[in-house]
């Protein structure tokens, strides 16, 4: 998923879940950074102590998206999470939707409400659990598996302009791994990148109107894909979650803009079939919020990357350092890595590091 659900999405549905602005901005704001905090050098203060970054994401073009480490670092635990399904590791390797795993992650988390980070965990929680529904079919490794035949890809009830839109961003993706070669292949590109993920599907997994389908390289059929089914049925888990939150913690309760799931969905499938480009995707959440889309009409607030406050924590003592949402961003981030790889995947036999 893209900035338009991670966190516009996740904004509106927390709201609608009978959640009060701040906590679903801070929730929603970790959702989406996850996919920004690319951070890996540690911080320095002015007192002598330090804070350890760690990145659980990278830019497209980094090589750290082929060390094989680093992928069971960040892309496993944050947007692969395996399905555990099969008989080989590559196999359990390969992310499923909404999986045991995945919801064994999600009570795990919400059982942390003591944590002073305890919103931007579930930030954390509501990213990795989205990316289980728009990633399936790809693990968070390098792998064979993940390689797609690139003349295979048909799309259903799609527009021209957005159809040529999407298609020129794909080849535009792999024109990036060679500046030298025009007309790449995805074959190629998957070599250069390692076979990672769904980089041989480019953005398709994330576009929420998108129907579509493909064949692997091994000859295997994805059947069609209907992000558009497959996305309101995260939603709809994940405003039962919000709610169960609301109910649960009254500091962050505020019932005026609650809406039951089957009021909501109507107004949230409306936005998510919107065929356009991500801009215009947040324009659409934004302008439904002030119409329709809530009991009574608000502003999403703006994202605000939480990079923007590296350089001021470097600037500060530790004391003030920890007040900051960006460090409580990175404990939660750390827990989070830690329970996934060191306890809830070894629970269920995986060793993934």
């Amino acid at each position: 998923m893209q900035k338009d659900m991670h966190y516009y999405g996740t904004y509106s549905i927390a709201r609608a879940a009978g959640l009060t602005r701040e906590a679903a901005r801070i929730i929603a704001t970790s959702a989406q950074f996850v996919d920004d905090n690319a951070q890996s050098n540690g911080i320095g203060l002015e007192d002598a102590s330090s804070c350890q970054v760690e990145a659980t994401a990278h830019h497209t073009a980094d090589i750290s998206n082929i060390d094989p480490d680093d992928q069971r670092q960040v892309w496993v635990p944050f947007h692969f999470l395996p399905g555990n399904e099969g008989d080989s590791f590559t196999e359990r390797l390969v992310c499923t939707k909404d999986s045991q795993i995945a919801r064994e992650m999600c009570a795990n988390h919400l059982a942390q409400k003591s944590k002073p980070y305890f919103l931007e965990l579930l930030g954390v929680m509501a990213h990795v659990y989205a990316d289980t529904f728009a990633h399936y079919g790809f693990s968070g490794v390098s792998s064979r598996k993940n390689r797609v035949d690139s003349e295979s890809f048909r799309f259903k009830n799609i527009n021209d302009e957005i159809r040529d839109y999407i298609v020129q961003k794909k080849d535009s993706f792999f024109a990036k791994f060679n500046p030298f070669v025009r007309n790449i292949k995805s074959s190629l590109a998957q070599d250069l990148s390692g076979a990672l993920g769904h980089g041989g599907v480019v953005t398709f997994p994330d576009r929420p109107y998108l129907n579509w389908r493909f064949t692997y390289e091994d000859g295997n059929d994805s059947g069609w894909r209907n992000n558009t089914e497959t996305f309101i049925e995260y939603s709809q888990k994940v405003h039962a979650i919000f709610a169960l939150v609301a109910d649960e913690t009254p500091d962050w309760a505020d019932q005026s803009q609650f809406q039951s799931w089957e009021m909501l969905e109507p107004k949230v499938r409306a936005i998510l079939e919107f065929q356009a480009k991500g801009d215009e995707r947040i324009l659409k959440w934004q302008s439904e919020a002030q119409q329709k889309l809530f009991n009574v009409a608000e502003d999403i607030p703006e994202y605000r990357d939480w990079n923007e406050g590296f350089e001021l924590l470097e600037q500060g003592n530790s004391e003030a350092a920890m007040r900051h949402p960006i460090y409580r961003y990175y404990q939660a981030a750390s827990y989070h890595r830690w329970y996934v790889l060191r306890e809830l995947f070894p629970e269920h036999g995986l060793m993934v590091r």
